[in-house]
């Protein structure tokens, strides 16, 4: 690969200081908890973590969940993120959690 890449060239590409970095994140609800329970605590989820860490959530599910989790600005998430998303869920009525390492959203 060409090392002589404009700046303009390299945000386009999203390389070097334009690199992003985010994870996957799934997991599943208990079967009891109820859908009102679902809103608060994804709500819970969203107040608590991804918006004060200015992170970015774009996913879905009902009982299973899955998404990608990145800043919300062009940068890079750092394993301090990947673990306060693993802390919030540790102790919530969830099943099958699994966050993945941190990896090049653009290039995978």
């Amino acid at each position: 690969m060409a090392q002589n890449r404009s700046r303009r060239l390299r945000k386009k590409l999203r390389v070097d200081e334009f690199q992003e970095l985010g994870f996957e994140i799934n997991w599943t609800f208990d079967e009891s908890v109820s859908e009102q329970d679902i809103d608060n605590l994804v709500d819970q989820f969203l107040i608590e973590v991804i918006e004060p860490r200015q992170l970015g959530f774009h996913g879905g599910g009902h009982k299973q969940w899955e998404g990608i989790i990145a800043t919300q600005a062009i940068g890079k998430c750092t394993d301090e993120d990947t673990a306060a998303v693993k802390t919030f869920w540790k102790d919530k009525p969830v099943s099958n959690l699994e966050v993945s390492d941190l990896y090049d959203i653009w290039w995978g």
